[in-house]
């Protein structure tokens, strides 16, 4: 059997028989990462079987609404055009959760005439990835994942707190680094590495953060698309895991008032595909000018990329001076107070982290716009602000403050929407602005609270 990067569907065909697959999970990652799609009988899933969705499913957000009228219908037809769904063998993976053998593979988008959607989560990360691809240029990512362990909460109106793990309480204090804390949930934990030991999930280590309840797991580092599909797949695995314990799993950005929010901390270098070289080194081991490159990238569009790295008006809570989360896009080595890292390795393995991006963010489009951010660095060889070397909390806010603030800052930034493609970033936006007005309807107990008597 070939490596899984380079599976065809003879192959494929091959697996399913191997694994005596029933069912296959037909799964589009959707705006905001939630997998969309049919459930299909074996015998009724082909290469050339043309299964269609309407393109509207990968183009809402997270209330399920649409726009009645606007931009979005120049890119989205008004008539609920049919997407053509393509499956790529290299994301087939068992769903050991299922009571009988079933399988689950990701879908491409294209339409009629065999064009990528180009607003599909998916296609806009392949778009990024081609770019970067007729450079010479490999991109390589690790993202380091956080997220929180609840109690189960039925009533949105009651906040969440940290679920009973197995000396039969709740943590109350903060548990950094602890083993025996996450000791507390071996039982869930040995259902996460089982079902991606299982789905052939990447994962590294797995660590307790800051927060109560707080976790943390790191993938192993690989090209973007297929560390995006990974992401995608361990957030559907840790919630259906975390559901058979009696408790929750959540990405909220800042789901519980007065811990730590949680992020998605992304690593990243670039390859020289003809050499296999890193290119942020030079040949004496020193930073080379392209690493200072990229992190001007970085600096000069991450607060436009804001609304792609922080999607949600919760996901604003989480970006606050001295909270473990960055405020502004300064830089430094080994420093953990700023929003762009450069951890201290071998200049084989000189990378830099995105401290920005939420846990709350879809990964495709997390990735996809981090990496844009730094092509752009590159194509326009863009020098970065001087590297901070003491507490950037310190510092100026440099990072939008709202979800508003962040959608203007997108749509004003054309030279970011031509790496990710405007119809995208029109679709993206409009959807947000919907998201946002949905928002703003709801009154929120602290405004009862104190204004209520008070003005």
């Amino acid at each position: 059997m070939a490596a899984r990067d380079e599976f065809t569907f003879s192959e494929l065909d091959q697996w399913f028989r191997e694994r005596r697959v029933t069912e296959i999970e037909c799964l589009v990652p959707d705006l905001t990462g939630v997998a969309r799609g049919k459930i299909l009988p074996r015998e009724k899933f082909t290469e050339d079987r043309g299964m269609r969705l309407p393109e509207a499913v990968v183009a809402m957000g997270v209330t399920g609404e649409f726009p009645a009228e606007g931009p979005y219908y120049d890119v989205i037809s008004p008539t609920d055009t049919d997407m053509h769904l393509r499956a790529d063998p290299t994301t087939v993976r068992i769903v050991p959760w299922a009571t009988d053998p079933t399988a689950q593979i990701i879908h491409d988008c294209f339409d009629r005439q065999g064009r990528l959607i180009p607003f599909a989560p998916r296609s806009v990360l392949r778009r990024v990835c081609e770019l970067y691809a007729a450079e010479g240029w490999q991109p390589v990512v690790a993202p380091e994942l956080e997220f929180y362990l609840v109690a189960r909460n039925t009533d949105p109106d009651m906040p969440l707190k940290p679920p009973v793990g197995r000396s039969g309480r709740a943590e109350t204090s903060r548990q950094a680094y602890s083993i025996d804390a996450v000791n507390e949930f071996d039982p869930l934990f040995e259902d996460v590495y089982d079902y991606c030991e299982k789905m052939e999930l990447n994962v590294d280590t797995l660590i307790h953060e800051i927060g109560a309840g707080q976790m943390e797991i790191n993938f192993f580092h690989g090209q973007p698309l297929a560390l995006a599909d990974e992401v995608f797949l361990f957030k559907r695995t840790v919630r259906e895991a975390a559901l058979r314990h009696d408790m929750f799993a959540t990405f909220m950005a800042k789901p519980i008032a007065g811990e730590p929010g949680s992020a998605m901390h992304v690593h990243q270098s670039l390859l020289d595909k003809s050499t296999g070289l890193n290119i942020f080194s030079n040949a004496d081991g020193s930073a080379s000018r392209e690493f200072h490159w990229f992190i001007g990238g970085l600096q000069k569009y991450v607060p436009a990329a804001m609304a792609l790295f922080a999607p949600y008006v919760n996901s604003y809570r989480r970006l606050a001076r001295f909270t473990a989360a960055p405020i502004n896009i300064q830089w430094g080595t080994d420093n953990r107070t700023v929003g762009i890292r450069a951890p201290v390795a071998p200049p084989a393995n000189r990378r830099l982290e995105n401290r920005v991006i939420g846990a709350d963010a879809n990964p495709y489009v997390a990735l996809a716009a981090t990496l844009a951010c730094g092509y752009l660095g590159l194509k326009h060889r863009i020098e970065p602000m001087p590297e901070c070397k003491g507490d950037a909390y310190l510092g100026d806010y440099q990072l939008p403050r709202s979800l508003g603030e962040a959608l203007e800052l997108l749509r004003a930034e054309k030279e970011l929407a031509a790496v990710l493609g405007e119809s995208f970033v029109t679709v993206y936006t409009e959807i947000k602005e919907i998201e946002y007005a949905e928002f703003m309807k709801v009154i929120s107990p602290w405004e009862r609270e104190h204004l209520l008597l008070h003005v």
